[in-house]
């Protein structure tokens, strides 16, 4: 996502006139800043959170345990908080290795899905309610894989992006609304332990002691600011979201990659790349912890031609790289003797416009209404207190410059603003704005 300010050479546009002088679409004023005055807060009693009120729960880890929570679930009412803890950077996949439930009624639950991988029964039991997570598309895909799908969620850390909160992490959200503070000291501990110490449970019982009362503070404060349908609508879209595409050539995401500057380095680094992968789930092993991608990459520059001349290369001296050092000879040869034709290209086709920098030189015009249409969501999302990027994305917006409908008038910019996922919420504040900016100035 592109935060950062965006700019014009334009006068820029009142927050309340379109540029062009129409009136905006009538929406609430600028909110008020979320949360408390500044000598409250100084005045607040902050409370740290230490152990769950209700103490740490065993961690349910057997059928017949699961079915005594399933019957927990459906006895309880009201929204669910719900977390899950992986083991990235220690384990292959984001897969879940700690489930976290709480509702009142219910009380707090802690699911081992290592010893219970279908959870169907549990996700059937929450169906009709609403689950409240932070950071809902982290945790999404991971539950599903357990059989976990809600229907309605209230994402607190979106909505929070939504309020103008300039810090948005859990701890930050709850201290600053709740006035509680959350150690964080085993967010990036291997969950796949076991069995998992008490002082991690205890750390990811608190994770869901508080999230709905700080979803109840979060609403109120998203209905005083006119914001709550808005986030209705964002949440619904997170739920409705489908999984990602699988990714074209996903070695290209190895880090350093554009130090590479010829197809057989990037070949090398390909063969090297799918040789970790594989070797990654094999072991069950996050593939960075088996080689990290500064070696994958060093190997490819210095194009070693025997495995004596691999094993020299500075950067890959690290113990898996040793370990496995003819599995990782025999990716770099296979690399040093595929023919052109089936080497990779340096660049993929763009999926998308060019890069904004060139846009000047290429196509002034549509450098041009990028600019415009940059200066004027700018300033509408000042005014709202909400970061541009989720007032719309600015993908949409590089698109609609690059490519606009013709004729681009109301009519067809909101076709094409419709048909790339834009939220009505989005729509009702960006289409008058973007309108504008597709039209080409008067003359003088």
């Amino acid at each position: 996502m592109d935060g950062v300010p965006l700019t014009d050479d334009d006068e820029e546009p009142s927050p309340t006139t379109e540029a062009g002088g129409a009136p905006l679409p009538d929406v609430p004023g600028p909110p008020a800043e979320p949360g408390d005055e500044p000598e409250a807060v100084e005045e607040r009693l902050i409370v740290r959170l230490d152990a769950p009120r209700d103490g740490v729960p065993p961690v349910v880890a057997d059928p017949a345990a699961l079915a005594a929570t399933v019957s927990a679930l459906l006895a309880g009412h009201g929204p669910v908080a719900v977390d899950a803890e992986r083991a990235s950077g220690h384990r292959y996949g984001q897969r879940a290795f700690l489930v976290q439930l709480r509702r009142a009624g219910t009380g707090t639950v802690l699911i081992d899905p290592a010893a219970l991988p279908d959870l169907s029964a549990v996700g059937a039991a929450l169906a009709d309610a609403e689950w409240v997570l932070h950071a809902a598309s982290q945790d999404l895909p991971c539950l599903a894989e357990v059989g976990m799908r809600p229907v309605t969620v209230f994402d607190t850390e979106l909505g929070s992006r939504l309020a103008g909160f300039s810090r948005v992490g859990l701890a930050a959200v709850v201290e600053q609304l709740l006035g509680f503070t959350l150690a964080k000291e085993h967010s990036a501990v291997d969950w796949s332990v076991r069995p998992l110490p008490e002082p991690w449970l205890r750390y990811a019982a608190l994770d869901v002691e508080v999230l709905v009362d700080l979803r109840d503070a979060l609403a109120e404060e998203l209905d005083r600011q006119g914001k709550l349908g808005w986030a209705r609508e964002e949440f619904a879209a997170v739920v409705a979201a489908p999984p990602p595409a699988p990714r074209q050539d996903p070695w290209r995401r190895t880090s350093g990659l554009h130090r590479v500057r010829t197809r057989r380095q990037l070949a090398i680094v390909r063969e090297l790349w799918t040789s970790r992968e594989a070797l990654a789930r094999e072991l069950d092993v996050s593939p960075g912890r088996i080689v990290p991608d500064a070696s994958l990459v060093e190997a490819a520059l210095a194009q070693p031609t025997s495995q004596r001349a691999l094993s020299g290369v500075t950067a890959f001296t690290g113990r898996g790289s040793r370990r496995h050092l003819n599995r990782w000879y025999e990716a770099v040869a296979r690399a040093a003797t595929l023919p052109e034709s089936e080497l990779p290209p340096l660049h993929l086709p763009a999926d998308g416009p060019p890069p904004a920098r060139i846009w000047a030189e290429r196509d002034p015009a549509a450098a041009a209404r990028l600019s415009r249409s940059r200066a004027a969501l700018t300033a509408r999302a000042d005014g709202l207190a909400l970061p541009v990027e989720n007032l719309i994305s600015p993908d949409i917006v590089r698109r609609l410059a690059w490519t606009p409908p013709e004729p681009a008038d109301e009519a067809s910019v909101e076709a094409f603003l419709r048909a790339h996922g834009v939220r009505d919420w989005q729509v009702h504040l960006t289409l008058p704005l973007l309108t504008a900016a597709m039209a080409v100035p008067a003359a003088g």
